[in-house]
């Protein structure tokens, strides 16, 4: 690895296929050709298996380079994903992927790319990550790689998975950081202006969307009603009584089916209530009573272990993506 670094660049090799996200090929180029001008020892290519012209999901055509003549000299492998690719692999990219991968130093995928490495045998016994919206499905599809549905990356071994679509930026980053230090990633992060490490993980992403739809209907009405009123007593006695089942059943069925405790997902929907009333301008305190979180004290807790902020800080980061007003 020192020789490598000290002696030749690093080629990274990022995998087109026709399909392909857009924002998934692009992120991790633009990191690590930012990086390059910024002095690091990086060579970064567009790949794709036979070269030539790529149509990517949104239409838009880009030009790669083929992967022959790269053996030996890929130093770390980028696979990007696709809205299809949970559906169905295009023609060959397994093919290609082990290819490359068995002569890589490092592969890593960006969103439902992991689809891409799990197909390929890649993350078997492996920790893994991937779009919150199609992280169940991954972890069915393959019991054998342990999922973490909330992670923005995963590190297992040489292999690196992440989350959905901009999560290639962050995975990028932080290779850019193992390569070449904290200073330049954070040069990169300044000159690209984003967040080195953005805080807290997919969980800060809609708690309704990424719950699997509970196939007992009682189990449905339920989570509905949590959803609606997040600052109602939801508490599991309450909740049994509401479901008509024993406190230990809907727990147990809460495991099965949502893949938390009745306590986490009621704390996950109020944790999101109260960033929606601080993103509308509400005080903290108000927040904290209106998303059923209660107390000031609580609620900071619950930001804390959740998205590693205050609700403070929080306000300040993402109450609006407008320029701040300059002060009088």
């Amino acid at each position: 690895m020192s020789r490598d670094r000290n002696t030749h660049p690093r080629t990274i090799g990022v995998l087109a296929y026709d399909g392909v996200r857009l924002l998934d090929v692009t992120a991790p180029l633009e990191v690590f050709g930012t990086a390059a001008l910024l002095g690091a020892r990086y060579s970064v290519v567009l790949l794709s298996a036979h070269g030539g012209p790529v149509t990517t999901s949104s239409g838009t055509r880009l030009l790669a380079d083929p992967v022959d003549g790269l053996a030996g000299r890929l130093h770390t492998l980028v696979v990007p994903g696709s809205p299809a690719l949970p559906r169905q692999m295009p023609a060959g990219l397994l093919d290609t992927v082990r290819a490359l991968h068995s002569c890589s130093w490092r592969t890593a995928s960006v969103c439902t790319g992991a689809f891409a490495l799990a197909e390929a045998g890649l993350l078997r016994g492996r920790r893994a990550t991937t779009h919150w919206r199609y992280a169940h499905a991954l972890a069915r599809r393959h019991p054998e790689t342990e999922v973490n549905p909330d992670a923005i990356f995963v590190r297992d071994g040489r292999i690196y998975t992440s989350a959905g679509v901009s999560a290639g930026l962050d995975l990028s980053l932080a290779l850019v950081e193992t390569d070449e230090g904290p200073d330049l990633a954070r040069e990169v992060a300044r000159d690209l202006v984003v967040f080195l490490q953005r805080p807290g993980g997919q969980s800060q992403f809609s708690v309704v969307a990424r719950t699997p739809a509970p196939r007992r209907g009682s189990l449905a009405a339920l989570l509905r009603s949590i959803a609606a009123d997040p600052a109602a007593d939801h508490s599991l006695p309450e909740l049994a009584r509401r479901a008509g089942l024993s406190a230990r059943h809907l727990t147990r069925l809460f495991h099965e089916e949502v893949r938390d405790t009745p306590g986490g997902y009621v704390e996950s929907v109020r944790l999101e209530a109260a960033q929606t009333f601080l993103d509308q301008g509400e005080s903290v305190t108000s927040a904290a009573r209106r998303s059923g979180l209660g107390s000031d004290e609580t609620l900071r807790r619950v930001f804390v272990r959740h998205l590693g902020v205050t609700p403070s800080a929080y306000r300040a980061r993402f109450r609006t993506s407008a320029p701040a007003a300059p002060e009088p």
